[in-house]
């Protein structure tokens, strides 16, 4: 006999989603029944690799109550944790390691795969039941990059190139994680230790091709970090070093001027504004900056005339 309206409302979220679905909907993916999985929206690309890095949203439910007990969804990006280390549910873990990018899913885990015979009191009762609704955000293969901080500096000497430029790109995709969710600060950190391991010396002509494109990368990333952080003076010295490598990268160029700009270097600034606009002249970003500063330099000049005039005035205080 099916329950009233009324009734089922006093179920709660998870007690209704697990009566109206029955077991027949739900995949079990832990062998046992102990985790089973019903998918709200497919994701894309590979399953989630062991030993990855993840973004995830999730709340958690017990049943016969409405709100979560648990919950990151508040957050506009979630913090990257570490599987293995940083996500303690082994249910949650067995279940995100079955999902793809983007993926959006329902899981519910036995007590053996969640809070266990003692639960987590007072929250968490013994033996309880719970319900996670989970979105795979995004995830990071970070093996390499966790295997290569593990070794000592000689033995990290001796990694393949090919290995080494990978670890690199790892930890840029990391700070541009970080960047996007504006912690711009730890956001450097991992630029930073990118650049820090590409200083290895190439044995042919074609490495160095290999490394100075992945040392571009990580400079523009530094210099815009930089003038996030409102230190144009760091960011102008990683924008100079890229120029170094692409003597005509408009980003480089760009950013350059920004520095300069800040730092009311206005001749510098329209220096590298100009470079960067004579490589790409539509470019509405250039020829926007350069509408500033020309206001700024304007500014300036006028502030200028002003000082002179009083001090003339005060030298000429008949007149």
């Amino acid at each position: 006999m099916e329950a009233s309206g009324e009734a089922r409302a006093g179920l709660g979220f998870f007690s209704r989603f697990r009566s109206a679905l029955g077991a027949r909907g739900l995949q079990d993916i832990s062998g046992d029944g102990g985790v089973r999985k019903q998918v709200l929206r497919p994701g894309t690309g590979q399953p989630v690799p062991p030993a990855a890095t993840v973004a995830v949203k999730y709340s958690g439910y017990l049943e016969h109550m409405e709100k979560p007990f648990c919950t990151n969804c508040t957050k506009k990006l979630p913090r990257l944790m570490k599987l293995g280390k940083d996500i303690t549910l082994g249910g949650l873990e067995i279940g995100v390691l079955t999902m793809k990018k983007g993926e959006v899913a329902r899981f519910i885990f036995s007590p053996s795969y969640a809070y266990g015979q003692q639960g987590c009191l007072p929250l968490i009762p013994p033996d309880a039941t719970v319900l996670f609704e989970v979105e795979l955000i995004d995830f990071l293969d970070s093996a390499d990059s966790d295997t290569f901080f593990a070794l000592t500096a000689e033995q990290q000497d001796t990694f393949p190139l090919q290995k080494v430029l990978k670890v690199a790109g790892m930890e840029r995709e990391f700070g541009n994680y970080l960047f996007r969710k504006q912690y711009f600060v730890g956001a450097k950190d991992r630029y930073k230790r990118a650049y820090s391991i590409l200083g290895r010396n190439p044995s042919t002509e074609a490495e160095q091709c290999q490394i100075d494109a992945s040392k571009l990368l990580v400079l523009l990333n530094l210099s815009i970090t930089y003038l996030k952080l409102e230190s144009p003076a760091r960011a102008l010295v990683y924008g100079e070093k890229a120029l170094e490598i692409d003597k005509r990268n408009v980003k480089a160029l760009f950013r350059c001027g920004q520095a300069c700009l800040c730092m009311t270097e206005y001749e510098k600034a329209r220096d590298f504004l100009i470079r960067a606009q004579h490589i790409e002249p539509f470019n509405h970003d250039i020829n926007n900056e350069l509408k500033k500063l020309a206001s700024y330099y304007k500014d300036y000049l006028d502030k200028e005339k002003e000082m002179c005039c009083r001090m003339l005035a005060a030298l000429n205080p008949s007149s």
